[in-house]
């Protein structure tokens, strides 16, 4: 064979380890992939904005929530009062971002009970099995058999109506359907291998729950604890719609549109502002979970 017919090629062993592009984890990822659904971008920055707007807002306008002036009642938006004054001559801007301060707590009060009751106790239930995962389910049939709103007027007849009432009463009821979630991944996750090894070695319960079964279940759990939000922050609307929410002068979303709602045909703005706060917000809060649900969803990934 002739030799001239070849070529010799120089080879470096660390070229050879060189990788083609740049790695990323899976929450970069995932970023990647939710920065691409721009409703969900648009959600966030509207949150970020509501959430600004609510801490530092009131600090920079010229009245106080609860000051009245009836000199100055139901007046129409203008350059000095942004969206008008109520029937007690209170500036509506400025209730309007207390108010963000007071239903977004309400939210996130929600969604931390759900993340930290319904995630323990669902995975208690789903690792546990047999006797103990029955009677820890219908637990949760006969307590969410109860209706909410009962919850509410027991909770008012027991303790003072108040804000805190609000907190207990979502606290009580909005971990159950996450528990059901995390105990359906924890059926489909605990005869997998991993968590065999985790049992073999001499893992206790706990740690098999918060180091294996509860991370790789953290997408849905996200997912459903963003979705609580909204439907927290409507939930408590509802109440103070009807009176059972806070207690004035503290002023909610859903207090300013049941208060705007009695003037609505001679006053309509003093109902579209807080209405229109309570719906831009639901709906950013649900373009932000959609985009989650198709971020950490691995069929999604290209």
């Amino acid at each position: 064979m002739n030799t001239e017919l070849f070529k010799r090629v120089d080879f470096q062993l660390d070229a050879s380890y060189d990788i083609g592009r740049p790695s990323t984890t899976y929450w970069q990822d995932v970023w990647r992939r939710l920065n691409k659904n721009k409703l969900s971008i648009l959600g966030l920055i509207i949150i970020s904005f509501v959430a600004i707007a609510a801490i530092a807002g009131p600090f920079f306008t010229a009245y106080s929530y609860s000051d009245q002036n009836l000199q100055i009642a139901n007046q129409s938006p203008s350059a000095v009062h942004w969206f008008g004054t109520d029937n007690l001559g209170r500036d509506l801007l400025t209730r309007v971002l207390y108010g963000a301060r007071i239903s977004l707590s309400i939210g996130i009060v929600a969604s931390m009970s759900t993340m930290i009751i319904g995630v323990l106790y669902g995975g208690i239930a789903g690792l546990s099995g047999g006797r103990v995962d029955t009677i820890m389910m219908r637990i949760i049939d006969i307590v969410w058999s109860i209706p909410f709103l009962l919850y509410v007027i027991l909770l008012m007849v027991v303790l003072q109506p108040g804000l805190m009432n609000i907190f207990i009463a979502l606290t009580l009821v909005y971990w159950m359907p996450m528990a059901r979630l995390v105990r359906g991944q924890i059926l489909s996750l605990r005869e997998l291998e991993y968590v065999l090894a985790a049992k073999l070695v001499g893992a206790s319960s706990w740690r098999i729950i918060i180091k294996h079964l509860i991370p790789n279940s953290f997408g849905p759990i996200l997912i459903t604890a963003t979705l609580t939000i909204p439907e927290a922050i409507f939930s408590e609307a509802f109440l103070s719609y009807i009176g059972l929410g806070v207690s004035a002068p503290m002023a909610s979303w859903g207090v300013l549109a049941s208060e705007g709602a009695t003037s609505l045909r001679s006053y309509p703005f003093q109902l579209f502002f807080p209405a229109a706060a309570i719906c831009i917000t639901m709906l950013s809060f649900n373009f932000i979970g959609d985009g989650l649900r198709d971020a950490l969803d691995p069929r999604m990934r290209k």
